[in-house]
């Protein structure tokens, strides 16, 4: 593969200050697609429906409903040419360039694109999950966009996924697509053990709905800033469980790079460990599965009703 004009590995390297201005204005941009997303799609348990999808391109918001119309819009981020697309059932067709911008600007031109094209939305313009959020309609101060640490961002992105389909493929209890929180800017996918649990006492809305039953999640970070302030300092790989159980922080998580967070309260593989393994594919797989299989023995999770390990991957976990 060819990141702009340069040729890197199928895991790039991906300092977290090489790209930390643009990575908070990306995510800006995102929040302001995915509140689109959010506005006009009907509610989906543990809020999957505001949450965007890989393509083999970027990110999309998949089909959204027109307001008042009988067809659907989608808007793709196209981090290959770079460039936003809007794109509706009636075959109208428009294009924003991901360029250095304000947030501020990009919020005013998607909406006002938007617009033009029959489509009228009004969403919340304050950011959500960061911290000392400032409205985007009003944000002048983000406006970095530097192609070259977008696409390694995106192409582990890309390979992260599908690292996550092998993962999720062998478990038949409720589980959730791979999807892209635009709140928290990561990849995640969830599994469930079908039972309830309270949520946390004082939590956002949309982390009660979230953490209303006993689940498992893994995923990729790029290493932002979380709205509690923590920085992680360098993109990782993450899982958690929630309840957590009793001796889950000393639970035998591969591989040996692994360890537990205690400000986040999670297992985190950093992803510079992950990329210099043998195998990162191989050295990912056995984290996701290595904490689930701990978190749901100590759970008490009914494994033998909830898993069907396929061939390729027996003796994984």
């Amino acid at each position: 593969m060819t990141i702009t004009g340069r040729p890197v590995g199928p895991w790039p390297p991906l300092p977290l200050g090489g790209w930390r201005e643009t990575q908070e204005t990306l995510h800006l941009w995102t929040q302001v697609v995915g509140k689109i997303k959010l506005e006009l799609t009907p509610f989906l348990n543990e809020w999957w429906n505001v949450a965007l999808t890989v393509t083999p391109r970027g990110l999309t918001t998949g089909p959204i409903p027109i307001p008042a119309g009988h067809g659907t819009f989608a808007i793709d981020l196209d981090f290959v040419d770079h460039t936003l697309h809007i794109r509706d059932s009636d075959g109208q067709t428009r294009s924003l360039p991901l360029i250095p911008r304000s947030v501020a600007s990009f919020y005013g031109e998607l909406l006002g694109t938007l617009r033009a094209m029959g489509i009228a939305v009004a969403i919340n313009p304050l950011p959500v999950e960061i911290p000392n959020p400032v409205r985007c309609d009003l944000d002048t101060e983000h406006a970095s966009y530097d192609p070259d640490p977008v696409e390694r961002w995106w192409w582990i992105v890309v390979r992260t996924e599908r690292i996550m389909q092998r993962y999720r493929s062998g478990f038949v209890g409720k589980s959730s697509p791979v999807n892209f929180f635009w709140g928290s800017f990561d990849l995640n996918a969830t599994r469930f053990s079908g039972r309830p649990a309270t949520p946390p006492a004082g939590a956002p809305r949309f982390l009660q709905l979230a953490e209303s039953q006993e689940n498992v999640a893994c995923g990729f970070w790029p290493g932002n800033t979380s709205a509690s302030g923590v920085t992680l300092g360098e993109p990782a790989f993450y899982a958690y469980c929630y309840p957590e159980p009793p001796g889950f922080k000393r639970a035998s998580i591969r591989p040996p790079a692994a360890r537990y967070e205690e400000r986040l309260g999670l297992f985190l593989l950093p992803y510079e460990a992950a990329r210099r393994a043998a195998s990162p594919e191989d050295a990912i797989l056995a984290f996701f599965d290595t904490v689930y299989a701990g978190a749901a023995t100590l759970g008490g999770w009914d494994r033998a009703a909830l898993e069907r390990i396929p061939p390729d991957r027996a003796g994984a976990a």
